[in-house]
């Protein structure tokens, strides 16, 4: 199976299934020097494991993070980082009855027809436990953009099936998303969002959603023109997580209805800086970092594996009726808030790279 690596100067490679021994990850090209510790990592890691609250997957899991490598008296040398999480509550006998099922809108069946074989227990490389090791990676990365540059990345649900916040995304703190189990800032919509969820959960039903990411405070000239654009990386980035239908970046699909007069982000002058009046444009010009902020929307559909009725077939073609068991999240979305953030810290970190290599060259 290839297509397990991501980025170019910040490169990833994930491996491990989802009941197999462990999740981990491979880090290639982080700078020297950093300070990161397991709790650095930990702290992102725990915002994403199941079982955290009521409207998750009860997949009881600690994701505890073991730094093996490129990490040195506290600090990384520049050397490969290899992370590991082992898996604890491991129940692939949950799966027994999907082994020669193909699941409604699952990847059960594409596996099957490109490899021959597929990993039943847990859907295996398909399922999106595979993202532990993106946050576990994307956690340095977003530490270390922090740290040296002052960049700021957070998400959050904006949009739980009809309901949505109206909430500016420029006055969202990191602070609010945390404040309730869903992770949106706007405390008041999030109290139906949960109840939502909750109604949906004891139907056996799932229901999905939009995050919207913020990158706050990146520098002007990110991005490599013509077909590694910061803006299609960002959007490949975001394509590539589980249950992801959707990207868009500034106006968006909205931005079709405006008119051009009203759609351009006039240049200003401000404290002696080259500003935009509006940011439009998401912070990306001709796939080039604009140094205004960069905003986006994520679309997550409805999990595939619920436990009411539906028809499919199975591996001799025989039409049944499938009644899934298991644990699974009714919604996705508060666990794929940092899924996000990681994703966003890892693109932009490759190509903070990327460019500092342009400008250091003669």
């Amino acid at each position: 199976m290839a297509g397990n690596s991501f980025g170019q100067l910040f490169r990833i490679t994930t491996c491990g299934e989802s009941h197999g021994g462990a999740l981990g990850v491979i880090i290639d090209g982080c700078p020297p020097g950093l300070k990161i510790t397991e709790e650095d990592i930990q702290h992102e890691l725990d915002r994403r494991k199941p079982g955290q609250s009521a409207i998750t997957s009860p997949r009881k899991e600690s994701d505890v993070i073991h730094i093996l490598s490129g990490v040195f008296e506290g600090e990384t040398t520049g050397t490969p980082i290899l992370l590991l999480a082992y898996n604890a509550d491991m129940r692939p006998q949950d799966y027994e009855e999907l082994k020669k099922v193909y699941r409604p809108s699952h990847a059960d069946f594409t596996y099957l027809m490109k490899y021959g074989r597929r990993d039943f227990r847990g859907s295996g490389r398909a399922s999106a436990r595979e993202t532990l090791a993106r946050v576990a990676a994307g956690a340095i990365a977003k530490k270390f953009l922090k740290e040296q540059l002052g960049i700021e990345i957070l998400s959050y649900v904006e949009q739980v099936g009809h309901l949505r916040t109206s909430m500016d995304y420029q006055q969202v703190i990191p602070a609010d998303i945390e404040l309730n189990i869903v992770r949106c800032p706007d405390q008041d919509m999030a109290k139906k969002m949960i109840a939502l969820i909750e109604s949906v959960k004891q139907e056996g039903d799932s229901i999905g959603g939009v995050i919207k990411g913020v990158a706050r405070r990146v520098p002007v000239g990110l991005g490599e023109p013509v077909f590694d654009k910061l803006s299609a990386d960002l959007g490949k980035a975001m394509l590539s997580i589980n249950a992801v239908k959707g990207f868009e970046i500034g106006s968006g699909f909205e931005g079709v209805s405006l008119r051009g007069s009203e759609h351009n982000d006039a240049f200003i002058m401000e404290e002696g800086n080259i500003k935009m009046q509006t940011n439009r444009s998401g912070g990306v010009l001709g796939g080039i970092s604009t140094g205004e902020d960069i905003y986006f929307r994520v679309a997550f559909k409805p999990v595939a594996t619920i436990s009411k009725q539906q028809q499919t077939v199975d591996v001799t073609h025989k039409v049944i009726t499938l009644e899934a068991t298991g644990r699974h999240d009714p919604c996705v979305l508060p666990r794929a808030v940092p899924i996000v953030d990681a994703m966003t810290a890892l693109v932009i970190m490759d190509h903070y790279l990327r460019h500092a290599a342009h400008k250091s060259s003669p």
